[in-house]
């Protein structure tokens, strides 16, 4: 190996080598772009300890773009110094999570070339062209040539939003799917990922590039369909605004038929009297997006297929946020599996949507149930029948008028002892049980309804344009109210609330794509607003047999659930596999989602026909209140587990305590241990709150939760070192001598991660009165360097 091949680096590599390699495959020459450094996801957050901070984000050293939206291959490029095969298993990865079919590593001078369109990996002398790449992808995927406008055709960035990586794959895999004739495709992405971004710019590049299912020079005719008004007439009014003129809604009876972007609900299309939907041909469009598709249109027994049928000679592509399940598996069987599917885990991990901790809070009446006494009466004077009601059955057949005064005083409580300006919205079993919630979280939050009026609202169906409004302003960041919005079916999906902080559940959620889909509330970031991750508030036990799905967060983990008497104690610990529970309700998508299910006001006389019974008296209180996090490989960690969490992961790591000993040590080394724990999500400061341990050394906790070793304190480490470090004292006068005496002290009060910024430690007091940093170090120890060492040993005799 020459002295030139050991002093370059990759960065010397890339300029000096692969670059030039590169252009002289001609890339980089307008419109074949060369993306150089070029990140794609942002970093998992990681929240430790109450603190945020993002996990390490993807960047490719190379991208090579056909034209400007259309990339071709990733590169991966080592030093001179190393093998180019180092490159290839993070070049694959790239090329795989990219979607790419070309990939290559190298060191400059070697270039493997990876083709997934043969499934080869071989040696290369040089970087494939352009033109040979596109020749090689296009006879890969039968794209004919009159479909390369339609694919190439730049994005619409006037908003200046570039779409993210996975926006772009499901864009164009959508585009591949119509060019080659597939007359239903299916995308699947998690709430929150930007859907409605997906639809805006694949209408935008078929639209811009003209091209219409009969092969003629216009312009095609789109229908944006969904269920509910709010899902189409915010897209339309926001995304969608580029088209203009262009842009049309269906609703009235207007039915125009000169536009090309036109808009809908199934409602309007077909109303109790008429169906709309015939006043236009049946081959008037060329291409219909149903969002949110697994909510009824694809069911054979929908009134709403009878839209997609009528309209069978245009391509229909469906969007849903539900991987294949069994409410809806009608989707599937209608539109095929999905060109693409991206996950909330996959999004979480990525650092574009916001992690979330479960709070699992348990009531008296949850945990044991509730039983009438005798002869016990409702509210309207009618016997109760006597019957052991669960969560599953209240506020659908027993009114607890106690448990909802119970779940509103906790929450309040909650926000209380937190922020309580952070958005959140309450999920209640109907209208009027939202209606009850709304009005216990006004009485207990009467200090700020005084000031805010609207600092809580109901949002249902009931509410029409005074709902709306008040939903738009919790929608708006620099509008402080309202706060608290309950609701029952409404907002569950089709809400872009960047801002929640808490999505709370007081009814029981057995359909997992609602499940999914409530949650969706709150995985939406908002880092500018303080809103980087969000609680999950489950007075019902739905979220933890929720988890059980693999793409939602991981692995399916064990759970474990605590009841609590009245003195704190355990009672009972039950450890268990989260099963899918069942809806009651059968399958909660209904033909009528622009109507909420029950009635809409508090009753105050009965009904011809009560739905259920209403029970005013009696105490119900919280029992328990249980917190989930997701751990750094995103799965569920239950923060009363967090010290044995710790203890297997620090064995993970150093399978002896000498190991360990020897690498915190030595401050150099420690810093690895430092990065690597905190990477796997352990935080000294919650890890000592967790064990409730305040002074115990760092090192030492961790070997006590590892090994079961003796759990010193911080003053004992500090007085056995002051004992065993005479002759470092001894090498000092008076001030480098009380220098070292305080850093002990500081040691005793803060613990020993202070000294990895010894400089900024040396600037307080009550070092400051010895001088600036290096007068310090000059004056008492001779030079830097000495004092770096002094300190040093300092530490190591703290851990001899």
């Amino acid at each position: 190996m020459t002295a030139t091949t050991q002093i370059m680096t990759e960065a010397d590599t890339c300029r000096e080598l692969v670059t030039p390699k590169l252009v002289e495959a001609g890339w980089g020459n307008a419109p074949h772009v060369i993306g150089e450094q070029r990140t794609f996801t942002n970093g998992r957050i990681i929240v430790t300890g109450g603190r945020v901070r993002r996990g390490k984000q993807k960047r490719a050293d190379y991208l090579l773009y056909y034209r400007r939206d259309y990339p071709l291959a990733v590169v991966e490029a080592k030093e001179l110094g190393l093998p180019a095969e180092t490159g290839v298993q993070q070049a694959r990865e790239y090329a795989e999570i990219l979607g790419l079919k070309f990939a290559y590593a190298t060191n400059g001078h070697r270039i493997i070339e990876i083709d997934y369109t043969t499934g080869s990996e071989r040696k290369v002398e040089r970087f494939a062209t352009p033109a040979e790449l596109w020749q090689r992808l296009t006879a890969a995927t039968a794209l004919p040539d009159p479909a390369t406008p339609h694919l190439l055709e730049p994005f619409n960035l006037v908003s200046g939003k570039v779409p993210r990586y996975y926006q772009q794959i499901a864009i164009n895999r959508v585009i591949e799917a119509i060019l080659l004739g597939q007359k239903r495709v299916l995308a699947t992405l998690a709430t929150g990922t930007g859907k409605t971004c997906v639809a805006f710019q694949l209408c935008w590049k078929l639209w811009n590039s003209r091209w219409n299912r009969t092969g003629e020079y216009r312009r095609p005719k789109i229908l944006f369909l969904a269920d509910r008004n709010i899902l189409v007439d915010d897209p339309m009014a926001k995304m969608f605004a580029p088209f203009g003129d262009a842009r049309h809604k269906i609703a009235g009876g207007d039915v125009s038929q000169s536009r090309d972007m036109y808009f809908g609900i199934y409602q309007a299309l077909s109303t109790a009297n008429e169906d709309v939907f015939r006043q236009y041909r049946p081959d008037f469009f060329d291409l219909i997006i149903i969002d949110e598709c697994h909510r009824g249109s694809s069911r054979n027994d929908s009134n709403w297929r009878a839209v997609l049928d009528y309209f069978a000679p245009a391509v229909q592509f469906g969007m849903t946020a539900t991987p294949l399940r069994e409410e809806s598996r009608d989707s599937y069987e209608y539109f095929g599996n999905p060109v693409y599917t991206y996950s909330l885990r996959q999004g979480i991990e990525d650092g574009f949507l916001a992690p979330y901790r479960v709070h699992r809070v348990i009531t008296t009446v949850d945990a044991a149930g509730w039983r009438p006494s005798k002869d016990e009466l409702d509210r309207f004077g009618r016997p109760v029948p006597d019957d052991e009601y669960q969560t599953k059955d209240f506020e659908r057949v027993i009114a607890l008028r106690a448990r909802t005064k119970a779940i509103a005083r906790h929450l309040a409580d909650l926000l209380k002892g937190t922020d309580r300006f952070a958005k959140t919205i309450v999920f209640c079993v109907d209208q009027e049980h939202a209606a009850e919630m709304r009005q216990e979280l006004v009485n207990l939050n009467s200090d700020l309804v005084k000031q805010y009026p609207d600092y809580v609202c109901r949002v249902t169906a009931d509410e029409g344009a005074i709902g709306l409004t008040h939903l738009a302003h919790f929608q708006d960041v620099d509008k402080p109210t309202p706060v608290i919005l309950t609701t029952s079916q409404l907002l569950t999906t089709g809400v872009d609330v960047e801002m929640v902080k808490n999505v709370v559940l007081a009814r029981v959620v057995g359909s997992r794509s609602e499940f999914k889909q409530i949650i969706g509330r709150g995985t939406r970031l908002k880092v500018d607003y303080g809103k980087e991750y969000f609680n999950i508030i489950d007075f019902t036990g739905t979220a933890t047999r929720h988890f059980a799905d693999p793409d939602f967060d991981g692995d399916p983990a064990r759970i474990e659930e605590v009841t609590i008497d009245d003195a704190g104690e355990t009672v009972e610990s039950v450890i268990e596999t989260p099963e899918d529970i069942g809806d009651e309700r059968g399958d909660y998508i209904v033909d009528t989602m622009e109507t909420d299910e029950g009635l809409g006001e508090i009753l105050t006389e009965p009904q011809e026909e009560p739905r259920k019974f209403y029970v005013d008296g009696g105490e119900v209180e919280v029992i328990g209140h249980l917190v989930y996090d997701l751990d750094t490989d995103g799965k569920k960690l239950q923060v009363v587990k967090y010290t044995e969490y710790s203890g297997r992961t620090v064995r993970t790591l150093y399978p002896t305590r000498d190991a360990l000993q020897s690498a915190w040590a030595n401050p150099d080394t420690r810093a690895e241990v430092l990065r690597e724990l905190t990477e796997r999500g352990i935080s000294f400061e919650e890890l000592a709150a967790s064990a409730d341990q305040p002074d115990a050394d760092s090192f030492d906790l961790l070997c006590h939760l590892a090994w079961n070793a003796p759990l010193l304190t911080r003053r004992q480490r500090a007085e056995a070192a002051r004992k065993a470090a005479q002759d470092l004292f001894g090498q000092y006068g008076d001030a480098a001598r009380e220098i070292l005496t305080l850093l002990l002290d500081k040691y005793i009060e803060r613990g020993i991660l202070q000294f990895n910024a010894l400089s900024e430690l040396m600037k307080v007091q009550p070092f400051d009165r010895f001088g600036s940093p290096s007068e310090i170090a000059t004056r008492h120890f001779g030079g830097i360097k000495p004092f770096k060492e002094a300190v040093s040993r300092l530490q190591t005799a703290l851990y001899q």
